[in-house]
């Protein structure tokens, strides 16, 4: 193989047949070179490209791949992961899609990593997305970078009003040219959501264990990457997975009785406009009370405060939420917590922060209320911040109010 940047002198980088490489010293080892074969991944920016397959199946299936570490390889020149394989490279190694479908609708949308995802991409993707439900599919795979992923699927949720089928978001830890890559088991369960899940929700289907036993479908604004680089990186929270997906099997397992149910219909609303003047503020110990005045004077209109515990901040900050709230900037608070919801009754604080006009966000997450936020002072421009707030605290997609406490969350999990 080619050597890295980091690669020693003296040394040679051999892939051995199980998918790993290992380093070779040219002074302790005798090397015979037979041949030199290089090649150089393509990892710039591709203009889009659909394809359409047919197969052998029932169903019409559209897969959106927007970039990330599933559409990755290692680039050995550099040693770094980056963006490489097409849509339709992928498809050729879950033959399940073309089997399952009688046409499948592959678009190469975008290669990005998912950090660098704006609120203006979330519009592309949704309109993308509202395209093929509008034009029949029963259902959208979409496959995106894991690390902001959940904001992703939140702006879906919000933006693809009357969902009659499901929208499934995938990813994976380690990229498809690994031995330990999760990316074909997972890519595995989505057209088995399409086919047999009885809900139209916008979900994230990820590994539910460090193994390949199954499938964990969650939904798209109760869930959040937990880990770093586990495969089972992904939790729901306050809340449990909506199904488990036994892949070799081929079977899905409806776990959780509350969702809004499957109609069909291609009925597709898109409101998929995104405020920038929205920010997400975490709380800290001795935080400059300024950053909130430094935000209004820079005309944002919405903030989503991460609080500590019911969701509380400093007294000194009290003042320069209420001037922001006066102003006509939304202030909503949330709790930094992992678990539980946010209650400005109890506290002496909290009431403070109610009378200087906070929104309580409930048990909503801080990433799903700040996208939430930002969708609706893009679709309702004009609208009075009362107004908004009002909606702000409306369940639209089962982001509010969860199925499942804390304490009995741990024993389902490990179970089956």
């Amino acid at each position: 193989m080619p050597s890295t940047e980091f690669t020693s002198r003296g040394f040679i980088v051999l892939k051995l047949s199980n998918g790993y490489n290992i380093g070779v010293s040219l002074d302790s080892a005798k090397v015979e070179i037979l041949a030199e074969s290089y090649l150089k991944l393509e990892t710039s920016e591709v203009p889009q490209g659909v394809t359409v397959m047919k197969g052998d199946g029932n169903m019409r299936i559209a897969f959106v791949s927007t970039g990330g570490t599933i559409v990755s390889k290692v680039e050995y020149e550099t040693g770094a992961v980056k963006p490489a394989l097409s849509a339709s490279d992928l498809i050729e190694f879950v033959p399940e899609l073309k089997e399952m479908t009688a046409e499948l609708i592959v678009s190469d949308f975008m290669r990005k990593f998912s950090e660098n995802m704006t609120p203006e991409d979330w519009s592309k993707i949704s309109g993308e997305v509202g395209k093929y439900l509008a034009s029949g599919s029963d259902g959208v795979i979409v496959a995106h970078g894991t690390d902001t992923m959940a904001y992703t699927a939140a702006a879906l949720a919000f933006s693809l009003r009357n969902l009659g089928n499901p929208v499934v978001m995938v990813g994976a830890q380690r990229s498809s040219d690994r031995p330990s890559t999760d990316a074909l088991h997972n890519l595995r369960a989505c057209p088995l959501v399409i086919r047999d899940a009885p809900f139209a929700e916008v979900v994230i289907a990820m590994h539910g264990s460090s193994d390949d036993q199954y499938v964990l479908v969650h939904r798209g604004v109760r869930v959040r990457k937990m880990h770093s680089s586990r495969r089972d990186a992904f939790q729901s929270i306050n809340d449990i997975p909506l199904a488990k997906v036994y892949v070799r099997e081929g079977k899905l397992k409806l776990i959780n009785k509350y969702y809004i149910p499957r109609s069909r219909s291609a009925d597709i609303v898109v409101m998929n406009r995104f405020s920038d003047k929205v920010s997400l503020v975490k709380y800290y110990p001795g935080m400059n009370c300024e950053v909130i005045d430094y935000l209004v004077d820079r005309n944002y209109k919405g903030v989503v405060i991460e609080g500590t515990g019911l969701g509380h901040v400093r007294d000194e900050c009290i003042e320069s939420i209420r001037r922001a709230t006066e102003s006509g900037t939304i202030v909503a608070m949330s709790t930094q917590t992992v678990f539980g919801r946010v209650d400005l009754n109890v506290y002496t604080t909290g009431r403070k922060l109610l009378k200087a006009g906070v929104v309580s966000l409930d048990d909503m997450l801080a990433e799903v209320a700040f996208v939430k936020l930002s969708w609706l002072l893009g679709n309702y421009p004009g609208e009075e911040p009362s107004k908004i707030a009002s909606k702000l605290v409306t369940n639209f997609v089962n982001e509010i109010g969860g199925t499942q406490s804390f304490e009995s969350f741990p024993r389902w999990y490990h179970g089956d």
